[in-house]
């Protein structure tokens, strides 16, 4: 088995400090290791947070990103390092939620991607932000991204 070059990363197996925003943090990739192969990646952040940018108030959500990878996936560590730089970072939802997806279409040029936001209630009612890139490749598994729409004590 091919070992996966990780010869240009710079945060992977090194003591770094979180990022203060999204446009500090460092998003790396590694080349895929299946090149030409169709199949999908899934990477769930259930723990993100960032700020409401008018009051302040933290708000909450469940990520699910989903991606067929061209040439590239991301490094996992720079993932969630850029991920948790929106913690002090005041951006309304739909803003976060579609910033994720473009920068990481950036990074990798995926074959395909979409993003899941599920945020919770902010003054009762929760706003779920999805988007993708288009059609997803014909014939690749993509499975039901498993987080149920929210339902309050009902």
């Amino acid at each position: 088995m091919e070992r996966t070059d990780t010869s240009g990363l710079t945060q992977l197996g090194q003591s770094v400090a979180a990022p203060t925003s999204p446009e500090e943090a460092v998003l790396e990739r590694v080349p895929a290791s299946h090149p030409g192969t169709d199949y999908t990646v899934r990477l769930t952040a259930p723990e993100f947070t960032s700020l409401c940018p008018l009051t302040g108030q933290p708000d909450f959500a469940h990520i699910v990103i989903d991606y067929i990878p061209g040439d590239w996936l991301v490094e996992s560590k720079s993932l969630k390092l850029y991920l948790a730089s929106f913690r002090n970072h005041g951006a309304f939802h739909e803003t976060c939620s579609v910033e994720i997806a473009l920068r990481l279409v950036e990074l990798l040029a995926p074959k395909w991607l979409r993003i899941g936001a599920y945020w919770y209630p902010r003054g009762g009612i929760p706003i779920d932000v999805f988007w993708q890139t288009g059609a997803p490749p014909e014939g690749v598994w993509i499975p039901d991204q498993g987080v149920a729409p929210y339902r309050g004590r009902g």
